[in-house]
């Protein structure tokens, strides 16, 4: 494996996802600004047999993580929703999202781009019909109102201002909650691309269930974003993986991950927590096993786009692998090359990963000030935007707060007034964060 084969895998598939991420991350910031919170508690706090639907339903397009959507769920659960809504929100959304939608079509075709939603829609529906019927309490366990849906729509400001809102948050916080996410699974896809064999998971071709319980045992514990998953399941089939193996890879990373499931396990119970991973592996396994029965994934040439996950393989024609041997030898020079148009999109995607890095690494090292009538605690467990509007939310729920500022990057929430900090302590963890007290 060379350096220039991994730079040159690297920016290939960056030139490829680039202007499907941007315009994923814009309408991300367009629904975070421009939706009112009201629609979503319209639908979803209902404890009817359509709210878990219109969980599902509403949660797909929203750019929510695997911990950011914990605080949401909560929050909606706090707002009355049924505890089968609650399940059907907290597993759907994480999966996919508008920007991952438009970032698998991208990179993986038209065939996955739809299947990842459906597929998050109907586990969604069947974990929020059996939680339901089978783990629903009769009150809600949860004091604190966690709503991180944070945006102005109420407060009606000018347009300006709203754009403004859109670009700040597409482009700034949502960088900043997945950026560096993104960047180690577009590096891994590289990786992949130019140092597993070609052949490495052709040896579990007879055994497509291996394959997937191997991928759920990987990915169930891990943290990736619904994003960063796309260019790691690509890589993944052109090595030989079952289209089946790499949806399960796209289901499962990003809806749970060890964190989460311990953070559901406290807040909603553990028959709650059982139903909800097990929706999780079931489903997985079940839609893997029918994307392997369609015809449109029999193909591996057409699930990918080739030249872009696999440009070091266009090298000697013995060294290519079976599935891009005639795209190889039918790509003409000019087709290899990235549009200018795809050359500036991933100019400025990287430039915003780099500015999120950035920000990220100042907020975490440099000292919060403690301004008189202030104290700062050390607050865990916080990864994105989302997360620190659910810390911001829970701190002003506490009888003598005034202001609160959390830091992710920080681990902090800086808080004016005369905090009871016992009900502080209480309302942060019962928004499914660790409260570790005052910091000297």
């Amino acid at each position: 494996m060379g350096l220039n084969e991994f730079f040159s895998s690297f920016l290939i598939i960056v030139n490829e996802m680039s202007p499907f991420l941007l315009l994923g991350f814009l309408i991300a910031g367009v629904l975070h600004v421009f939706v009112p919170k009201s629609f979503y508690r319209k639908y979803l706090s209902k404890d009817n047999k359509f709210s878990v639907l219109w969980a599902a339903l509403l949660g797909i397009p929203l750019p929510l993580c695997s911990c950011g959507v914990i605080p949401t769920a909560i929050g909606l659960k706090n707002e009355k929703a049924s505890d089968g809504a609650v399940a059907s929100f907290l597993i759907a959304t994480p999966q996919t999202g508008i920007d991952s939608i438009l970032a698998t079509f991208s990179l993986m075709g038209l065939g996955f781009a739809v299947l990842r939603p459906v597929a998050a829609l109907v586990t969604g529906i069947c974990g929020g019909i059996l939680i339901n019927r089978y783990a629903a309490r009769k009150t809600a366990d949860i004091t604190c109102a966690a709503e991180t849906n944070v945006n102005t729509a109420n407060d009606k400001p000018d347009i300006m201002k709203r754009i403004k809102n859109v670009l700040h948050y597409a482009f700034v916080e949502m960088f900043q909650s997945i950026g560096l996410r993104l960047l180690v699974g577009l590096l891994l896809a590289a990786l992949i691309n130019v140092a597993v064999p070609d052949d490495f998971f052709l040896k579990f071709g007879s055994q497509p269930l291996l394959q997937m319980l191997v991928i759920l045992i990987i990915a169930i514990p891990m943290y990736i974003c619904s994003t960063g998953s796309i260019p790691i399941a690509a890589a993944l089939i052109i090595k030989g993986l079952s289209p089946g193996a790499a949806l399960v890879m796209l289901m499962a990373g990003p809806a749970v991950n060890l964190a989460s499931i311990l953070v559901v396990k406290k807040s909603l119970g553990g028959k709650f927590t059982l139903i909800y991973l097990s929706t999780i592996i079931i489903g997985s396994i079940l839609f893997g096993f029918l994307t392997n029965a369609l015809p449109l994934f029999n193909n591996t040439e057409s699930l990918v786009n080739v030249h872009s996950t696999v440009a070091s393989c266009c090298a000697p024609a013995e060294n290519c692998c079976n599935a891009v041997q005639s795209c190889c030898n039918t790509e003409t020079a000019a087709d290899t090359h990235a549009s200018l148009f795809n050359i500036i999109c991933s100019v400025i995607l990287v430039i915003l990963i780099i500015n999120a890095i950035v920000m990220n690494l100042f907020s975490k090292f440099k000292k919060p000030q403690i301004s008189e009538g202030s104290a700062v605690y050390t607050v865990e467990g916080m990864n994105c935007s989302h997360c620190k509007a659910a810390v911001e939310k829970a701190a002003m729920n506490t009888h003598g707060v005034q202001t609160a500022t959390a830091d992710v990057a920080a681990k902090s929430l800086t808080v004016t007034g005369n905090p009871d900090e016992k009900q502080l302590k209480n309302n942060i963890e019962q928004a499914g964060f660790c409260f570790k007290g005052k910091r000297n």
